[in-house]
């Protein structure tokens, strides 16, 4: 047991990878909301899950933004070369808020919800986009690291904006004329980037891979964070196709057939994306139990990258179903939503239970950043050995 003596230590050990607690959070609430089979329960239930994703993600900012404040170690941060790949956790969190606002106010046609959400979409692509070029220039620049540690956490940085570019779709949906126009090609944009960038990365983590083997047992979840690079890649896609169809060509019309080519694009696109998720899933599995069946795998906060990853195949899939009407797609979802919502407790019921005694937050690694420079970092340390 590790005991925290001061609300000093708290915050000093408050890592930005904290808000993948409201990430994952978030997804549970938007899966029990579109679970295929309707339970009126349920719909109640995602309500008060998206109420307590709020509550984290705002808890979680101002412990976070008070550590920076108080300490002013936030370029330290910038400079680490783990910590900085969790930065990319706070748009993807703040994604999810917007996705909850959309998805559960949209049917009670509350009048200033497209506005707020507008607005938050807004302020979130100006993050999301920071950390896609900011971090990966760091990463570049700056930051010192050895291929044989490198692992899965590479894409959080990149990963922003292909989230983003999802909840663009479904912002634009609750919008008409040039605003839904610009929001449409905006998200377009932004899944582009996102996607490029995010595949030249998975190619390099396979390389590392084929290289080095599997990462060591205190990072093995981050096997799943390729999962949620191309399960968000394949949602947003289909999202963004449907809302193509509606859009075009009045926002375009120049470009008859615009529309329907992009919405059947989007289909076919995410659709392979799916594909490609679907072996990264199995890999993930693979890796962890290959693990687990030599050793123990720690808890960490990185388990939380297992939640949300997965959560945006299930998303994918569901997308799947709505366009294509095969009950295949349908059963998936139901059974992969069920496992999802179940790891989730788990992984919340942990991390109560660890951040109570301490270990989340353990005074070594505090210790540890407040002798952290850049220059002095010869040790490459994993993001959940950092809270």
């Amino acid at each position: 047991m590790c005991e925290l003596d001061t609300l000093r230590d708290v915050i000093r050990g408050f890592s930005p990878a904290w808000f993948t607690v409201s990430m994952g959070t978030g997804i549970v609430s938007m899966l029990l909301y579109g679970f295929p089979y309707e339970w009126s329960p349920l719909k109640y239930i995602a309500m008060g899950i998206a109420l307590l994703d709020l509550l984290t993600f705002v808890v979680t900012l101002v412990l976070f933004t008070w550590r920076m404040v108080q300490y002013r170690d936030f370029f330290n941060i910038l400079l680490h070369p783990q910590m900085s790949m969790s930065l990319g956790a706070a748009p993807m969190a703040f994604t999810t808020l917007i996705t909850s606002i959309v998805t559960i106010l949209a049917p009670y046609e509350v009048a200033w919800m497209p506005t707020l959400a507008l607005v938050l979409w807004c302020i979130n692509i100006v993050f999301a986009v920071l950390s896609f070029l900011a971090i990966p220039f760091l990463v570049t620049s700056h930051q010192k690291h050895a291929f044989e540690n490198v692992n899965a956490t590479l894409l959080l940085p990149v990963v922003p904006t292909v989230v983003a570019s999802s909840a663009g779709a479904l912002v634009a949906s609750v919008h008409s004329g040039t605003t839904a126009v610009a929001v449409v090609l905006i998200s377009y944009a932004l899944w582009a980037i996102g996607v490029g960038i995010s595949l030249m990365l998975l190619t390099f983590y396979v390389v590392r891979l084929v290289l080095h083997k599997l990462p060591p047992p205190d990072t093995i979840i981050s096997a799943f964070i390729p999962l949620g690079v191309l399960g968000q890649a394949s949602y947003a896609i289909q999202l963004m196709g449907v809302q193509a169809l509606r859009v075009f060509p009045d926002g375009l019309s120049q470009m008859t057939y615009l529309g329907e080519v992009l919405h059947d694009l989007g289909f076919f696109i995410g659709f392979l994306f799916w594909s490609l998720a679907v072996w990264w899933l199995a890999h993930a599995i693979y890796s962890v139990l290959y693990t687990r069946f030599h050793g123990p795998v720690p808890f960490n906060l990185g388990w939380w990258t297992l939640i949300f990853p997965t959560g945006s195949f299930i998303s994918s899939s569901t997308k799947l179903w709505y366009l294509t009407g095969y009950t295949f797609f349908r059963v998936l979802v139901s059974i992969m939503s069920v496992g999802v919502i179940t790891l989730w407790i788990f992984v919340t019921l942990n991390t109560i239970r660890y951040a109570w005694t301490g270990e989340l937050l353990k005074p070594i690694n505090i210790r540890h950043l407040e002798l952290h420079t850049y220059s002095e970092n010869k040790d490459i340390q994993n993001p959940e050995q950092q809270v």
